[in-house]
This record gives C-alpha cells, structure tokens and sequence, in this order.
C-alpha cells in the first residue's frame, strides 16, 4: 500500500473515532463548557431574572432530607414549589410520592402532583390512576399531564389521547391541568391551538433563555443541580412571575 493512500486511511480512522468520542462523551456535557450569564447556584447557572425557583422530584432521588431541604429558604435562590411525580400510566404509582407529597405540605413548599402520560395506555384509565391516587387540596399547584413520549402514534390519535385525559382530570378537580413537555415536543407533537388555553412548563435545558414563543407558566432549565437534601441530581425550574402570581395560580 503506497504511503499516501496509508496516510490517508489513518486520518479518516483518526477522523472517526474523534466524532464517535465527541458525540458520546463530550456532547451531552458540552454546557459544563459554556459560560453563566446569570449567577451560580446549586452547582448550574441560575438563568436571569426570575425571581420563583423549583425542583420536580420522584423515586429516582431517593429518601429527601427534608428538613435540609427546607433549609434552602436561606440562600439567595430559595427552593419554593416542588412538583412531586404521582402516577405513570393505567395502574402505577411512584413509590416515593404518598411520602413525598406529605412531606412538602408539611415544610411549607407550594407542592404539585404530575402524571407521566403513556401514549399507548387508555386515558381514561390514566386519569382514573391520577384521581384514585392524589388528593389535592387548598394552596396545592394544579394537576400536571407529563407528556414527552409519542412511541409512534399518529399526530391526531396522541393529542386526541391527551385531550381525554386533560378533560377527565379537569372535570374532577376543577382547575385546568398543566401541561410538562420539551421544547422540541412541543413544537412537533402539541403545537395546536386547542392546547393554547393550559398553562405549560417547557423543558429546556443549557440555555440562556427560553427560546419557546407561545405563554408559558414554568421552565425546566437543568437536570444536573445540586440540592442540599437530595443526593441525586435534579431538575430545576422556574416561574414566570412572582410569588404572589405562583400563589394565584394554586387551587383554591
């Protein structure tokens, strides 16, 4: 084999495994390398200027120091609203939530329950599963529909299931239900005007600023805090408002 051609096949090796290392090992960290414009905290950037912060929380953080968690209250960036996961599909509930959820009431934090919709599962049976199992009472956020999965479902037949379940939940607790889903699946999968009257929490995570057009009540912003009272990381949110609108916004 002439030189040349050997030379040549050792840059296109040296060309792919350089994009291979780059795409599993350095892309999905790449906002470790990008610069804060607003302020640290919790080991992310605190995006500006709000002034109401978050966390959702499920099993997957295990057992929540409470008390020290409570204790954020102190820093510059209090945790004030906690969503709690509740329910997933026709028949599970997280094995966290009962606690969780009580938990939060009783350290004072505005709390809400979300269910992590299954797009191949009966909504009615769904929203029967939320209802059985969370019972939301005077100063708690409104039910919250978790739906970031679409498992090859037609456009119309998802947000025909969606629909049911956001009816269902409505008529029972009297409040509408806020929406969770991603800034991409949003855009490809709820982007419709019957939607546009639910309150949304968009996640969007290493940017400066929510790039999501349309009216928006919450911001997932990261996944990877670090919260004084949970080992694990966590997702953090803000609100687009102030306290006293978070307040209005509660069940009353």
């Amino acid at each position: 084999m002439p030189l040349w051609l050997r030379n040549v096949l050792l840059m296109l090796i040296i060309i792919f495994f350089s994009c291979i290392g780059y795409y599993f090992f350095i892309r999905p960290y790449r906002y470790l390398w990008r610069g804060c414009n607003g302020e640290m905290a919790y080991n992310v950037c605190i995006p500006c200027c709000y002034d109401v912060h978050g966390i959702d929380i499920s099993h997957h953080q295990g057992r929540v120091n409470w008390s020290q968690l409570a204790a954020n209250r102190l820093q510059k960036f209090p945790i004030e609203f906690i969503f709690i996961k509740a329910t997933e599909g026709g028949d599970h509930i997280d094995t966290a939530f009962q606690y969780n959820f009580q938990k939060a009431r009783e350290h004072n934090f505005i709390r809400g329950a979300y269910h992590f919709f299954s797009s191949k599962t009966d909504p009615t049976l769904q929203a029967q599963n939320f209802i059985e199992n969370v019972s939301l009472e005077t100063g708690d956020l409104p039910p919250v529909l978790d739906v970031e999965e679409a498992r090859h479902s037609a456009y119309a037949e998802l947000q025909e299931r969606v629909l049911v379940w956001l009816d269902i939940v409505e008529g029972h607790y009297g409040v509408k239900p806020i929406i969770y889903t991603s800034y991409h699946f949003k855009n490809r999968h709820l982007n419709d005007a019957v939607f546009d009257d639910y309150p949304y929490w968009i996640a969007h995570y290493y940017v400066d600023s929510l790039k999501y057009t349309g009216k928006w009540s919450f911001w997932q912003h990261t996944d990877r805090s670090t919260i004084p009272g949970i080992r694990t990381d966590v997702d953090m949110n803000v609100f687009n408002g102030t306290a006293e609108d978070l307040k209005q916004m509660t069940i009353k």
